[in-house]
């Protein structure tokens, strides 16, 4: 019978590898609670109308990448990306009604087709953060400052933080007119996806991987709308207040006019985090402001900034994290002694195991050399005296000990 085998684009997550991810999720709770955030845990599918309207209908996600089913004639689809998830939460849940700031925090397993590549899976996981009800720069400075210290707490020091305005609604739809101006002579040499995103998004277009239209985009004359400060004062302000906390912060920035992020949601305030661990820049985080998102969705009128960040491209960043050895094994020939004396050692809140095989005393020491600091020795002698000999493994030292005291050591 033929092997079945896990989906092209997923991996399972390995005991082994274990520890750098419960490194990674530990120091989210221990970072994000100490500026207030509360994790939350949304489901990992939602109504598809929830990412069409939430996403956006012109983005690639919502186009060619998301695993939607139909069920009882409902369209439901594999969330793509968390943001839309929490905020569909926050109004649900009645969360406006919460003083503001409402911090929350999150991570888990996201969907997307796409061509599976290095640190890029179909199942891939994200941690991120959601800031709801401040529309000032104080809350993106914070958030941008929590990002910066999570990635910090994770061992990556060498970081850079590019940033950039969308703007509002309203002077953004001047900037739309300019550069489809500008880039209309052009459009018959873009790729597809650019001559659809001219029409439904002209701001995507700066989001393009494409060499031929990165060309185009590269010309004095596209270059000058692009590097233009066609922001409104309001909006600006709001940008220069933000690079005065940040200065404040010591954070090192700079700023980056073709970072659009991929998401429609976006204004004001975007921003993307790189890393330099591996000698070579790697975007690590991505977020910005999303003010009318709840709104959209169907709530009250609510400010928002958040970040996302790819736990597979941090863990490979941070490298492996050894396994933590159990603190003891107990080796015994007498099954029923060496089962009692380790649920005594586990109910003191220790790492402990036995061999349930009861295999000779030698081989039962050497499994314990290679799994435990201390091997916890029951022969008939320790038994009958109510004593435990404790080896430590990493000295070959030993003592015998009183059982009600082998807490007192281990």
């Amino acid at each position: 019978m033929a092997i079945i085998r896990v989906q092209k684009g997923t991996k399972d997550i390995l005991p082994p590898e274990m520890p750098v991810w419960h490194f990674m999720e530990e120091k989210a709770a221990e970072v994000f609670t100490k500026y207030g955030a509360k994790e939350i845990r949304t489901p990992i599918f939602e109504a598809t109308e929830l990412f069409a309207r939430g996403v956006g209908d012109t983005t690639d996600i919502v186009n060619k990448e998301m695993y939607t089913f139909e069920k009882s004639e409902r369209s439901l689809t594999l969330r793509p990306e968390n943001t839309a998830g929490v905020v569909r939460s926050f109004i649900e849940n009645g969360m406006h009604r919460l003083s503001a700031p409402v911090k929350l925090w999150y991570k888990g397993p996201m969907f997307r087709y796409e061509r599976p590549q290095a640190g890029r899976q179909r199942q891939f996981h994200q941690v991120g953060v959601e800031v709801f009800g401040i529309k000032q720069p104080t809350a993106d400075a914070e958030v941008i400052l929590m990002a910066v210290n999570y990635l910090k707490a994770l061992g990556l020091n060498d970081l850079s933080v590019e940033l950039n305005s969308l703007g509002c609604p309203e002077c953004r739809e001047t900037f739309k007119t300019k550069l489809k101006e500008v880039i209309k002579p052009y459009l018959s040499q873009l790729c597809p996806d650019c001559q659809a995103r001219y029409e439904k998004n002209p701001l995507r277009l700066l989001d393009c991987k494409v060499e031929e239209c990165k060309e185009i985009y590269a010309k004095p004359e596209i270059q000058e709308v692009i590097q233009s400060d066609f922001i409104c004062d309001e909006c600006a302000e709001h940008f220069t207040s933000l690079k005065e906390y940040l200065d404040a912060l010591n954070i090192n920035y700079s700023i980056n006019k073709l970072l659009v992020r991929g998401l429609d949601y976006y204004n004001r305030t975007v921003f993307e985090i790189k890393s330099n661990n591996l000698g070579s820049q790697n975007a690590v985080c991505g977020g910005g402001r999303y003010d009318s998102l709840v709104r959209n969705l169907g709530g009250e009128d609510t400010p928002a900034i958040g970040f996302a960040m790819g736990m597979e491209r941090l863990a490979s960043l941070i490298g492996e994290k050894s396994e933590k050895k159990l603190n003891a094994f107990v080796v015994c020939n007498n099954p029923l002694e060496a089962v009692k004396l380790t649920e005594e050692i586990r109910e003191h809140g220790i790492t402990c195991e036995f061999d349930l095989t009861n295999k000779k005393f030698v081989k039962q020491l050497e499994k314990a050399s290679k799994t435990a600091k201390f091997a916890l020795i029951l022969g008939e002698d320790e038994i009958s005296s109510n004593q435990v000999t404790i080896k430590n493994l990493e000295t070959a030292e030993q003592k015998t000990v009183l059982r009600e005291d082998v807490f007192k050591v281990i």
